[in-house]
């Protein structure tokens, strides 16, 4: 099934259920959220399959009524599961390698998400900005210490998020070793969160095995595949809830969809381009974003991020 939040409701929206085509929906009945069904999921499934198959023939709705899935969440932990991320911004920057045999994460700020259709409002151009396609699942309630293989039984959604970043900004934050706060401002999100068996065959290993495109003002900019990734979404959930437990709602990010095959299928982010450009001719011929710039993404079920970067 593919869930949304619609605009409408107060601060966490209106919880639908969405018709096939993306356009139909239909309310939740005894859910008013999408938090609200996530803290009872199991009482909530049959309120959603009777919202699923009404919204075939439900409200129509436009792409900007849609507010993020989760317009505000618990709790966001974001990942770099994609190797080949990494060993490029270590090769074109001369870092040495991280040493650590557990996935990379830090927690990012959740009070928002920004809708998928909104403007994204940025104070400075000067602050190098960039956009991060991404995979994400959104959890249940997860028990400290679990194991990656019960952990799959805790992915209740998966969604597609594009993780701004500001990247003059990152590496003074990345300095003294607290983590990013000013560098990175919300994300946003596409508007469908879809169960896993929504995506069939293309949900295999705890990985999204589907091409992420990303377009800048219509111009084709990368389409590499999640199925890359090092660590799939299971050990990521595994990871986070070591030693504390994950309330229902708690986000989890891939991190910047990466593929070896760079050249051929391009890349999910401005830096990264960046750093292939340093590595081939020595510096960087790609600028970072100028408002009123439009920048898109989208993968298969998931609806489509499209959004313009304004001055604050």
């Amino acid at each position: 099934m593919r869930l949304a939040t619609l605009k409408r409701g107060g601060r966490d929206g209106t919880l639908v259920a969405v018709a096939r085509d993306g356009t139909r929906v239909a309310p939740v009945t005894g859910f008013p959220t999408l938090q609200s069904a996530l803290d009872t999921w199991d009482a909530a499934q049959d309120a959603l399959a009777a919202a699923t198959e009404a919204a075939e023939t439900g409200e129509a709705v436009a792409a900007e009524d849609f507010a993020a899935p989760l317009p505000r969440a618990w709790q966001w932990l974001d990942g770099s599961a994609f190797p080949t991320h990494g060993d490029l911004m270590q090769t074109a920057f001369n870092l040495p390698p991280i040493e650590t045999t557990k996935p990379l994460m830090y927690q990012g700020m959740s009070h928002r998400f920004i809708a998928p259709t909104d403007d994204v409002a940025l104070p400075s151009e000067a602050d190098g900005i960039d956009f991060e396609g991404e995979f994400g699942v959104v959890t249940g309630d997860v028990p400290m210490g679990v194991s990656a293989t019960d952990a799959l039984d805790h992915i209740r959604l998966i969604v597609l998020i594009n993780d701004w970043s500001l990247r003059t900004l990152a590496p003074a934050e990345m300095k003294t070793g607290f983590g990013w706060v000013q560098a990175k401002p919300a994300c946003s999100a596409a508007p469908f969160a879809v169960t896993p068996d929504e995506l069939g065959t293309a949900w295999a290993d705890g990985r999204v095995c589907l091409p992420l495109t990303v377009e800048v003002d219509g111009t084709w900019f990368g389409h590499p595949s999640g199925r890359a990734m090092a660590y799939g979404f299971h050990e990521l959930v595994a990871h986070a809830a070591a030693t504390r437990d994950l309330p229902a709602g708690t986000i989890i990010g891939s991190g910047t969809v990466s593929n070896a095959e760079h050249a051929t299928v391009g890349s999910t982010c401005i830096s990264e381009r960046r750093a292939i450009e340093m590595i081939a001719g020595g510096k960087p011929e790609t600028g970072f974003l100028r408002f009123g710039t439009r920048v898109a993404m989208r993968a298969g079920p998931f609806g489509a991020i499209d959004q313009r970067v304004v001055r604050a």
